[in-house]
């Protein structure tokens, strides 16, 4: 069996402002070139670790011509929801989504909190954990742990969409440690949200993924250096994985802008590019509220019903506000 995996799309239709391409034509190439590698390769499923868009209601417009190319991939997609695909960070939001009418409409396979079969010489048993709201603290850890396997497959996959990293990042931001899941009975676990990503880490003969965004968003001088990827994983009587890096993929000082950071040669220049790394990770339209929220609910001691109906007005707001 062989499976392809990608991750952080953010389909949009503008350019961001650090982006000197027209990063809507960039996201096709890319795009066309994957579903090129998905027919050379004979891949069977190709998988994708969430935020699929930008933001939940991107335009009909966008939306049709990006389907046409997943129809193209002529293999199985499927996806977990990302903090960007969805609002108010709830996965139970999906109905009102670009991605759910993907879902509904057969284009792409959602997988969140399912156990997917995926059969073809062999067995494989695909699960998810989409992104949800205060994904990395501590008591949510069992979102990136898997308990069972069936028995009658060879391997498990487990995708997830949270901060999921290989080593300490600043403590004031909410991450998980590969060290922290290391228990999983999952053989592979294939992380997003982290744009970055991270060398393949195995474990126990467990292996730990993230190829990092497929499209850079943020001018941080990681992400000029860093060449867009995906994994090609064969399964077979062993577990091998393979980053291929995509040739359409131009280099970072090519497409990436950083000329307003290099006017403040000041430290100021290190907070910003701070700034930049976890902008690119999470929507901060709605984060700040968020993180406030749950700030608040833990300071004062307030009840689980109340934080939950703060949270239930919040995603109303976010939905009511969206531009249809």
């Amino acid at each position: 069996m062989k499976l392809l995996y990608f991750t952080d799309t953010h389909i949009r239709g503008t350019s961001p402002q650090n982006r000197l391409d027209d990063y809507h034509e960039t996201l096709k190439d890319k795009l066309n070139e994957i579903s090129n590698i998905v027919k050379e390769e004979k891949i069977d499923f190709v998988l994708h670790g969430g935020d699929l868009f930008d933001r939940p209601d991107i335009s009909v417009s966008i939306v049709s011509e990006f389907a046409k190319i997943f129809q193209d991939f002529k293999a199985p997609i499927y996806i977990i929801s990302g903090n960007h695909d969805i609002f108010g960070h709830n996965p139970d939001t999906l109905d009102r989504t670009m991605l759910g009418l993907l879902c509904n409409l057969g284009v792409i396979n959602l997988v969140n909190y399912k156990k997917i079969i995926l059969e073809r010489d062999i067995r494989v048993q695909l699960t998810g954990s989409p992104y949800v709201y205060s994904m990395d603290e501590k008591e949510n850890r069992k979102n990136y742990i898997i308990d069972e396997v069936d028995s009658s497959c060879k391997y498990s996959i487990h995708m997830t969409h949270g901060f999921l990293i290989d080593k300490p990042f600043i403590k004031e931001v909410s991450h998980t440690l590969i060290d922290d899941i290391k228990d999983t009975k999952a053989d592979i676990t294939l992380a997003g949200h982290y744009h970055f990503g991270f060398n393949t880490v195995k474990i126990d003969n467990k292996y730990f993924v993230n190829p990092g965004a497929l499209m850079r968003i943020s001018n941080s001088k990681a992400e000029i250096s860093r060449k867009p990827k995906v994994n090609i994983i064969t399964l077979n009587d062993g577990i091998k994985i393979e980053n291929r890096y995509l040739k359409s993929a131009k280099p970072g000082e090519e497409i990436l802008d950083r000329s307003e950071m290099e006017r403040h040669q000041f430290k100021g220049i290190k907070l910003a590019e701070f700034k930049e790394i976890i902008d690119s990770t999470s929507d901060y339209r709605s984060l700040d509220i968020f993180d406030l929220l749950l700030k608040i609910s833990k300071s004062e001691n307030i009840s689980d019903n109340v934080k939950k109906e703060a949270l239930k007005r919040v995603e109303k707001a976010q939905i009511d506000g969206a531009d249809y």
